[in-house]
């Protein structure tokens, strides 16, 4: 059985920061992808950041330079570094690996205001 566990959600004021991690556990074996995604109330889940199968970070644009990816696939973990968060960055983030099959986390809520 695979347990994603996230956190670091919370409450920030615009332009503030936060940062998010996620932990996996059990049974996955060759890690082709992990990252992070996110789901505003009435709007379809989104990519927000993840690792493609070589390695190569992704970042949807309306991130790109504010918010950082890292993580370490050996200790099944990742990370989601946000800074100068806006407004519509509010959403419940959730992370994910895949090895042949998608796992996901149980999300954490990200609230941006004032």
């Amino acid at each position: 059985q695979v347990q994603l566990v996230e956190s670091g959600g919370g409450l920030v004021q615009p332009g503030g920061s936060l940062s998010l991690s996620c932990a996996a556990s059990g049974n996955i074996f060759t890690i082709k992808g992990m990252g992070w995604y996110r789901q505003a109330p009435g709007k379809e889940r989104e990519v927000v950041a993840r690792f493609t199968r070589n390695g190569t970070p992704f970042y949807r644009d309306s991130v790109k330079g504010r918010f950082t990816l890292s993580g370490d696939s050996d200790k099944k973990m990742v990370f989601l570094q946000m800074t100068n968060l806006k407004r519509e960055d509010t959403a419940l983030y959730y992370c994910n690996f895949y090895d042949s099959k998608d796992y996901w986390g149980q999300g954490t809520q990200v609230t941006v205001a004032f």
